[in-house]
């Protein structure tokens, strides 16, 4: 089964199509699950040890770009003996500038061969003020914790203005995408950010093409719930960039190697005692002598002490090594050809938007007025926004809340 994700960006995109080939590896399909992330921008045909096969993928140290014609596209896609997660985003498209007929002949060859879903979201407001951090920060995701913080943390200090012209450009942009999806795809699913993210395994796992599947929760493959694995996930760097007071003190890893920078400086670093190779450390490391794992965390990760509230500490004394071992093997699949990269941390809930951005109040009049011109979209009022916002925070904090409650 191949997957298309079709998406605008700032929809959990990248995070479904990590998700949905983590899921479809445990599947156990009659072939192996490739993810090539975006399809437009450079594809590769490669040799991939760890399957014994050619594949069609984005190997370490490809170019990005351009390069390719649609019509090559599709030649590397047809040419592969495996499946292939994607996704197509239409300001890619748009970029490109190809001719209508050539889009026309690859968008209906991906629907013959694909699996379509369509990212959306219904808070318009929220959709536009992400593009806006994206255009001040010149990030699109991040995968861990030393990124998130090394690429936000002058926005979360100082903050950032938008401007009425880029916010209505974000939210005419949008417009165009659901045009064009509608137009050019025969769509079998839609993913609601706003609907589904907080449900991603359900809506996953209840794919058309993942029924009849063995056990194939993330507790069954990892041996910790998806809920509470991407709590560390976002915890860890929001506990840097928004410093609690008091609280008590926890040891965390604030940075780790790129996955291209760790073989070798595990290899420079690597005492007699330590294991063969970095993702043999993450998958083992409670196996390992104190003294041993104390000098690894010194040598080779960046740790550091934060303060966090007693919820917290107590939520990532519970959960963090099981965080740590799942990330491994996540890191293997990515060392292994399967993921072109690890799964996104979430960026900003809507009250850290609210927070970096300073005419906030005068971007939601500014909205409302799109809306109201182009009759598309919901207008909202401030109530409304803040109803939102203390709704994503329970539901953000659920599970550290459940997690105290069991001790």
């Amino acid at each position: 089964m191949n997957v298309l994700i079709l998406t605008p960006d700032r929809v959990g995109s990248t995070l479904l199509q990590r998700l949905i080939t983590v899921y479809m590896l445990r599947r156990e399909f009659d072939k192996p699950v490739i993810n090539l992330h975006e399809l437009t921008n450079g594809l590769s045909r490669y040799y991939n040890t760890t399957l014994n096969q050619e594949i069609v993928g984005k190997p370490r140290g490809i170019k990005w770009g351009y390069y390719q014609t649609l019509s090559q596209v599709e030649s590397l896609l047809k040419s592969s003996n495996h499946y292939k997660t994607s996704r197509l985003a239409h300001y890619h498209i748009v970029a490109r500038q190809d001719s209508i007929a050539d889009q026309i002949q690859f968008y209906e060859y991906l629907n013959r061969e694909f699996f379509v879903i369509s990212c959306r979201r219904d808070n318009l407001f929220e959709h536009a003020l992400s593009w806006a951090i994206e255009g001040h920060s010149k990030v699109l995701n991040v995968y861990n914790t030393g990124e998130k913080i090394d690429s936000f943390y002058q926005l979360y200090k100082n903050g950032i203005t938008v401007s009425r012209e880029n916010l209505h450009n974000y939210l005419r942009k949008y417009k165009d995408y659901i045009h064009w999806s509608d137009t050019y795809f025969n769509v079998q699913s839609y993913f609601n950010y706003d609907q589904d993210v907080s449900r991603i395994e359900d809506y996953i796992l209840n794919l058309d093409f993942m029924q009849g599947a063995k056990a194939n929760t993330w507790q069954d493959m990892f041996g910790q719930s998806f809920t509470d694995w991407n709590t560390c996930h976002r915890l860890l760097p929001n506990i840097f960039l928004e410093p609690r007071q008091g609280g008590k003190e926890i040891g965390v890893t604030k940075n780790v190697p790129s996955l291209e920078n760790a073989a070798e400086k595990w290899n420079q670093l690597k005492g007699s005692d330590w294991p063969n190779s970095y993702n043999d450390y993450q998958s083992n490391a409670q196996l390992l002598s104190l003294k041993t794992k104390k000098e690894i965390d010194t040598f080779f990760n960046e740790q550091a002490s934060v303060t966090v509230s007693e919820n917290e500490y107590k939520f990532l004394s519970n959960n963090l090594t099981a965080y740590k071992t799942t990330e491994a093997q996540l890191y293997k699949l990515v060392d292994d050809g399967f993921l072109v990269t690890g799964v996104p941390v979430k960026l900003q809930s809507l009250r850290e938007k609210k927070l970096i951005i300073k005419n906030y109040a005068e971007c939601m009049a500014w909205y409302n007025e799109w809306v109201q011109e182009n009759k598309f979209g919901k207008i909202f009022t401030d109530t409304e926004l803040e109803t939102l916002i203390q709704l994503e925070e329970e539901r953000l904090n659920q599970p550290i809340d459940q997690q105290t409650l069991l001790q």
